[in-house]
């Protein structure tokens, strides 16, 4: 019998690898670490993946209408990567295809529009370059794939529409019960990687617009605290709510994202320059733990745990949880009260109906004063081109009460400080105080129930996949903390969900 040389054996044994790492490598559930081992073996390149995302979103948005339009320039980009990686550049994002929600604004070069979903900015051009985040993502290399579907105008031009419907993008539907709701306003981003649409999404938040699709699309998102990610070049609501934040499979995708995307700019001067000395040295990666939950002093806020359908069910699953947390080294609290939670999630009560109307007019007009050509200038004509474009709008059926109530206002006056004031009060004396009192290090809550406590006081949140309702329907855990606590949640987030692997691809079931 002949015997193999020690060379042949090499080359022999490095095709088994390079052919094992050809049938490791699927689409359906791809990580940023997938994506890149295929890169580094040489069986995938970025122009392949994104013509496979392509396909995809060509397959399944006409179900879906998760994508509200694809960049024309996608597969240059990716060819841009490709011969880049073959110089020696390289990193987590590089080469990975990004879908960014609809209020995110890119160049015109790419061809792709920036509308919060609504006609009236359709045609529309940013002046500079590219938003904050989007220059960071292109900076690591990242693929703009395309824009995602979301509510319309964030869901804050009317009471009555759906919170996932958007003129342009339609009726963005749950991929794993398509009749249930996909919550808003950043739908569309978490509906694309829950389907796998897109390797990594953005998606943003002013008051639950993350958290929410997150955890009714089985996907991890991440609010960081505000001014964590720069807002410029976004369609504003409240600058001193709105957060920008990845939507991904898994934690540590979002984590990756959330590396590249945090960190001072100079258009978004002030938030960012504030909230920079929260970034650790080093970055967010170092606190990818599997043992992240050990030691975390944790607080049950037993008030957000309250069901309307299945609820013995999940009151069920999160007790499993909770033992499953205790079993890896956390310290639990159960039965705690967030101080006026009641008032507190009263948007009428808080202040905040009164603060984010004023805030919302005066800074969408001067985004919109802003643009280099545009159908609309200030919210005024955005009130008047839904009024001439009624039909396109459906303004008979959704009206725009929210877009006129901003109208009337006057700016920042004694009433809107007077309600800033409150929140901020409120915000002390309640989560501040509470985790204070009790040694926290973070706070969970069921779902997005708790999404305007950490709203109003600018704090950081992640959700994770926590189950699956007997209808089908996901639902997840929130873990929420402080200002500038990402990494403890981090830690918390990655144990929790390594311990529990509850995330599984959707069924597209009626």
């Amino acid at each position: 019998m002949a015997v193999m040389s020690s060379s042949s054996f090499r080359r022999c044994f490095l095709l088994l690898l390079l052919l094992d790492a050809s049938r490791a490598f699927e689409l359906q559930e791809a990580t940023i670490d997938s994506i890149q081992r295929a890169f580094a073996a040489g069986n995938l390149t970025s122009r392949e993946l994104v013509e496979s995302y392509l396909d995809r979103i060509r397959s399944l948005n006409a179900l879906l209408l998760a994508v509200i339009e694809v960049n024309p320039a996608a597969l240059q980009e990716a060819d841009a990567a490709d011969r880049e990686r073959l110089s020696g550049r390289g990193g987590f994002l590089h080469g990975v295809p990004v879908l960014l929600k609809d209020n995110i604004a890119t160049h015109g070069g790419d061809g792709l529009n920036t509308t919060a979903g609504s006609f009236a900015l359709l045609g529309s051009s940013a002046p500079r370059v590219d938003a904050g985040v989007v220059r960071r993502l292109r900076r690591a290399g990242a693929v703009v794939l395309g824009k995602a579907n979301m509510a319309e105008w964030a869901n804050f031009r009317s009471f009555v529409a759906p919170s996932s419907w958007s003129a342009r993008g339609g009726q963005a539907r749950n991929p794993y019960v398509l009749s249930a709701s996909p919550c808003g306003s950043s739908s569309g981003s978490a509906i694309s990687a829950a389907a796998n649409l897109a390797a990594v999404t953005l998606g943003t938040e002013t008051d639950g617009s993350i958290i929410c699709p997150s955890h009714l699309n089985s996907v991890v998102g991440i609010k960081p605290t505000v001014g964590l990610t720069s807002r410029a070049g976004v369609i504003p609501i409240s600058p001193r709510q709105d957060s920008i934040g990845p939507l991904c499979r898994t934690v540590a995708d979002a984590v990756r994202v959330l590396d590249v995307i945090v960190g001072f700019d100079k258009d978004d001067a002030a938030a960012t320059r504030a909230a920079s000395k929260y970034i650790p040295a080093g970055g967010y990666r170092q606190f990818l733990k599997v043992d992240g939950l050990v030691g975390k002093r944790i607080g049950i806020l037993r008030r957000f745990f309250n069901f309307s359908s299945d609820s013995s069910y999940k009151n069920a699953v999160f007790e499993s949880h909770f033992d499953t947390m205790r079993q890896k080294g956390a310290i639990l609290i159960d039965n705690l009260e967030v101080a006026n939670s009641s008032i507190i999630l009263d948007v009428n009560q808080s202040g905040e109906a009164v603060a984010l109307l004023a805030e919302f007019k005066l800074a969408l007009n001067s985004y919109l004063s802003d643009l280099s050509s545009s159908p609309v200038k200030s919210l005024a004509d955005v009130i008047e081109f839904n009024n001439q474009h009624s039909a396109e709008e459906r303004l008979d059926e959704f009206g725009q009460p929210i877009f006129l109530a901003a109208e009337n206002t006057s700016g920042i006056g004694a009433t809107e400080r007077s309600a800033i004031a409150r929140m901020s009060q409120l915000s002390k004396q309640g989560l501040e105080k509470l985790m204070a009192e009790k040694r926290l290090d973070a706070v969970v809550a069921a779902t997005s129930n708790a999404a305007t406590i950490f709203a109003i006081g600018g704090y950081p949140a992640i959700s994770v996949p926590a189950g699956y309702g007997g209808d089908g329907i996901p639902f997840g855990l929130c873990f929420g903390g402080l200002r500038g606590s990402e990494p403890k949640l981090i830690e918390m987030a990655y144990g929790f969900e390594q311990a529990t692997l509850v995330r599984k691809p959707p069924s597209f079931r009626e």
